[in-house]
């Protein structure tokens, strides 16, 4: 499965409309309540964003954890399973939202940096803690449990749920806190660092990301490598956006599937499949 850059780009494109097809409501501030709002999206989109035509996964495994009545989702957390056995973390390169965001972020030209290796196990607490610890821990103490992660730290609910919300609503703005300005904090500094560091929230923070990447070992659509064809040139791994090198990392937990590396390689020694390329003739090796 060979996918250039401006197919993809397309694809994250139409995927961010399919989930957020009412548009119209980010003037008006409606937040659309219809039966598709029973349905999660693959990638981190607010459920409260006016335009959302989905729910986010994560908020519906949190708001169901957390209440003693229902105990866990197991459609959000079976969505997410059957996604990540499948195509493990491509959800991440192709279908969210806010992973795009982060890209077209990556254009702004400035000096680019590689993330601080012990900084990608953030995204693991913060799916053990936010996601699934404090939800729990609140229904068990006090009945009921807030979604944390969603209320707390996310940015993709900053931006496109709280920012929209306060401008068409003003009775919000009067209402608007410490908690508004603590998560408007958190997506400024996400903002700059996407800038300086392509994905900088996929990398250190989503939790989505952990459970995707968690499966990509076992997914069915995974990446491929062809020793004999590779030559070792690096052009595989300077195309990564993840930093990731797919001759040694070929599944690795980080690679959202973007197929960059793949594009990349002279050689044909990747492939994105469901199954490994039948190469009967090795092609001659070109300096």
């Amino acid at each position: 499965m060979l996918i250039s850059l401006a197919r993809r780009r397309l694809i994250q494109l139409m995927a961010t409309l399919l989930t957020n097809q009412q548009l119209m409501n980010l003037t008006s501030g409606r937040l659309y309540k219809g039966s598709a709002k029973e349905l999660c999206a693959p990638g981190l989109n607010c459920y409260s964003c006016p335009a959302a035509t989905l729910s986010c996964p994560l908020g519906a495994i949190q708001t169901v954890g957390g209440t003693a009545s229902y105990g866990f989702s197991f459609y959000a957390g079976g969505f997410l399973l059957l996604l990540g056995v499948l195509w493990g973390r491509l959800a991440c390169g192709f279908l969210c939202p806010f992973g795009l965001f982060q890209e077209l972020l990556a254009k702004v030209p400035l000096p680019r940096k590689k993330l601080y290796a012990p900084l990608l196990y953030l995204k693991y607490l913060m799916l053990l803690v936010f996601v699934l610890g404090l939800p729990l821990f609140f229904m068990l103490t006090e009945g009921i449990g807030p979604p944390a992660f969603c209320q707390y730290i996310c940015p993709a609910g900053t931006l496109e749920a709280a920012l929209p919300l306060l401008l068409t609503h003003p009775e919000y703005r009067e209402a608007a806190g410490g908690l508004f300005a603590l998560k408007a904090a958190i997506l400024a500094a996400l903002l700059i660092a996407c800038m300086s560091v392509p994905r900088f929230f996929c990398k250190a923070l989503c939790p989505l990301g952990a459970i995707y990447g968690l499966m990509n070992p076992l997914s069915i659509c995974r990446l491929h490598l062809d020793k004999s064809r590779c030559i070792s040139c690096g052009a595989c791994q300077r195309a990564c956006p993840m930093d990731i090198d797919p001759r040694k990392q070929t599944n690795s937990p980080e690679c959202i599937r973007c197929g960059a590396c793949q594009n990349a390689c002279p050689q044909q020694a990747l492939h994105l499949g469901i199954k490994k390329r039948d190469n009967k003739k090795t092609p001659e090796f070109t300096s």
